[in-house]
């Protein structure tokens, strides 16, 4: 390849941004951290877990440049075939209940842009977690009938979206200067943005890891660049800094909008949209914002969503040994679609999405519930990545690679460890909650989706031990 077409540490680094970091992860930061106490807890994950992170994701993708599983082709290289089958199954399984959230996003969306109120706080639970059915299976049913679109229209609604949150942050910035504007008073002392290190933050701490993780995307490209050694760490050190500023900077607008001492209950419901809205009264242009951004928002789910529902399966079905999967599973309709697997997706996720809705009261404690289990299951796939960083450095010398983050094998295997049990803690801690109800969905829902990973090994046998029988 060219030099001219090799990638720019700066691209890099977009690419990672985009990818990774989010306005919604402004909001949940700045709804369960207190504010502006959020500051001081971004700025820690960042340096403590998610350089790290990223850094370790760069050694990995260029070590392993010819593979296309990703964590599941690591694991397999630096362990062995069933531990990456197992890898596999948790990165599929624990998007279920990410994907079982879309439906409820695109809700909130729609209900804005045709209310431009707050109207769906007041929904019935079932009403909306039934609406929310319909939108999953008929997504589903989009999904297994190859949209080939979709792929188009997600890039652009995920770049809109993209774009709106940083012009959020900078027009905020500026609204004192520009519309003459009267906002809250921000106090960045010592007090006021220094967190309370109790159990309420420990509890929340999967907020953040869930906000900051799945940058393992950007693996294939590190040895795209024109000199991984040194632009790479370059590119992830500017990544650092975009996302930190993003976030304070976001924070600090947030604070200008809504008081840190007094955060609004439904603020994980309605907040990207409180925020939006007050930007178009600000700068004189009505519901503008809000509208633009409503309208991106539910196209960028709808695709998401779509996709969701096929990607993760494809790369679980297509990156793992037949052995451990039954033959079922590897069923297709004329689309190219797993029907099996899609079959799975839809009783699963159709649970997920039906029986919160009998168990939580009000759509504002269901939205904050759902984005905290989110919290608690997705992490668990990133686990594998440190596995495999911690495996790939007990090798030592055994593998090669244009970029490390470790020179030195036994800090490397520490850094892994680190990360870890860093993730496991936030996800178990994640699981408490004072409503019973939650505490039991916070524990069953992983152990079941998990467990459901044991059983299909055991079945993928018993078929080859009955063909071996039969023949």
């Amino acid at each position: 390849m060219e030099g001219s077409k090799k990638i720019k540490w700066y691209n890099l680094a977009f690419m990672a941004f985009s990818s990774v970091w989010g306005f919604a992860n402004i909001i949940n930061g700045f709804s369960q951290f207190g504010g502006l106490k959020a500051i001081v807890a971004w700025i820690l994950i960042f340096i403590i877990y998610f350089a790290p992170y990223v850094l370790m994701v760069g050694e990995l993708g260029s070590t392993f440049k010819n593979l296309g599983g990703g964590v599941s082709g690591w694991i397999k290289e630096t362990i062995n075939p069933k531990l990456a089958y197992y890898a596999g199954w948790t990165y599929w399984v624990v998007h279920l209940p990410y994907i079982s959230q879309k439906p409820q996003t695109m809700m909130i969306g729609l209900t804005w842009l045709f209310t431009q109120s707050n109207a769906i706080s007041s929904f019935s639970p079932l009403f909306l977690q039934g609406s929310c059915l319909v939108i999953f299976l008929l997504a589903l049913w989009l999904s297994s009938h190859g949209v080939d679109m979709v792929k188009k229209v997600s890039t652009i609604a995920g770049s809109s979206m993209f774009v709106m949150s940083i012009l959020f942050v900078i027009m905020m910035i500026a609204a004192p200067a520009i519309t003459g504007q009267t906002f809250n008073t921000i106090d960045l002392s010592w007090d006021n943005i220094m967190p309370t290190f109790d159990k309420t933050f420990f509890f929340n701490l999967s907020i953040l890891v869930f906000a900051v993780g799945s940058c393992e995307k950007i693996s294939p490209y590190v040895n795209k660049m024109e000199n991984p050694a040194k632009e790479f760490p370059k590119g992830m050190f500017f990544l650092l800094i975009m996302v930190g500023v993003t976030a304070v900077l976001g924070t600090v607008a947030l604070a200008m909008m809504f008081d840190s001492n007094h955060i609004p209950k439904d603020l994980m419901t309605n907040g990207a949209y409180y925020a939006f809205q007050k930007l178009g009264e600000y700068y004189h242009v009505g519901n503008l914002f809000m509208i633009l951004f409503a309208a991106t928002n539910v196209i960028g789910q709808a695709s998401t969503l779509i996709m969701s529902i096929d990607a993760p399966l494809r790369i679980l079905l297509e990156s793992t040994d037949h052995e451990f999967i039954p033959k079922a599973m590897f069923k297709q309709n004329k689309h190219g679609a797993y029907t099996t697997g899609h079959l799975l997706i839809g009783i699963i996720v159709s649970i997920l999405i039906i029986v919160p809705a009998f168990g939580l009261k009000d759509i504002d404690t269901l939205v904050a519930w759902l984005i905290k289990l989110n919290s608690v299951c997705l992490p668990m796939s990133y686990l594998w990545v440190f596995v495999a960083y911690t495996a790939l450095k007990y090798h030592g010398d055994k593998y090669q690679s244009e970029y490390k983050f470790c020179r030195n094998n036994k800090l490397g295997v520490v850094m892994g460890v680190w990360c870890f049990l860093f993730t496991a803690f936030a996800c178990v801690l994640g699981m408490i909650d004072d409503d019973p109800f939650k505490l039991c969905m916070n524990i069953i829902t992983p152990l079941v989706l998990l467990a459901l990973g044991l059983i299909m090994p055991r079945i993928a046998k018993r078929e080859r031990e009955k063909a071996q029988a039969t023949n």
